[in-house]
Parts: C-alpha cells; sequence; structure tokens
C-alpha cells in the first residue's frame, strides 16, 4: 500500500490564507534564527576567550578558526615527539597542505596584530 495518498484521496482541508501562510513563514524563519542563535552560543563558549565577549558571529567564527588553527600546529608539535621518541604516528597525522596553511594563517594573524599595535 502506497505511504502517500493522491490528492483525490485527502480529505478536504481548507487551504491557508496568505496571513497563515505568512505567519508559519515568520514562525519559522524565527526558529531558524534561534536555533543559528544558540548554535554560534553554545561554539563561543568552547572557545577560550569568548566568555563575556559581544555574540558577533564573525567574532566568534574568527575565533574558533584561530583556535583550531593553534589545535592543529599543537598537534603536530605532540606528533614530531612522537616520532623522535620512534612511535608511529602514520594514522594521526594530518594532510601536509592542512597543517601549512593553519601554520601560515597564523603567521599573517601575528603580523597583522603587529602592525595593529604599531
Amino acid at each position: 500500500m502506497p505511504s502517500s495518498q493522491s490528492p483525490q484521496d485527502q480529505p478536504d482541508r481548507p487551504r491557508l490564507t496568505e496571513a497563515q501562510k505568512k505567519e508559519n513563514h515568520i514562525r519559522s524563519e524565527q526558529k531558524r534564527r534561534e536555533a543559528i542563535r544558540e548554535g554560534f552560543d553554545r561554539l563561543a563558549s568552547t572557545v577560550p576567550g569568548m566568555e563575556g565577549q559581544g555574540r558577533s558571529e564573525a567574532v566568534v567564527l574568527e575565533a574558533t578558526l584561530q583556535m583550531i588553527r593553534k589545535e592543529i600546529v599543537k598537534r603536530q608539535d605532540l606528533i614530531k615527539l612522537a616520532k623522535e621518541k620512534g612511535l608511529d604516528t602514520t594514522k594521526f597525522e594530518l594532510d601536509l597542505r592542512t597543517v601549512q596553511a593553519a601554520e601560515e594563517q597564523l603567521k599573517r594573524n601575528a603580523e597583522e596584530a603587529d602592525t595593529l599595535k604599531n
């Protein structure tokens, strides 16, 4: 038995008015925005240094990227130490391009920060 019914088999339901459609759309959009806000709030709560900051989404994203880049560099340092001790790190290694991109962006960010200080 098919799970979907043809329009002829469905009981007659009144069609939504334009005002009801608009109200449904507004409610859906509000829910979507609230979900995004909550997601950014959760993200900001996990990123060091974001506590008590205004919740600019651009600031939260940039701080998150900065944190991830730093974690990539830390991971590479740990992998290097493990290799020096003779451990097999093959399954832990990241793509070299990922590591290089993170290092380069951290360097650019530091240079920009220095430029702004001077």
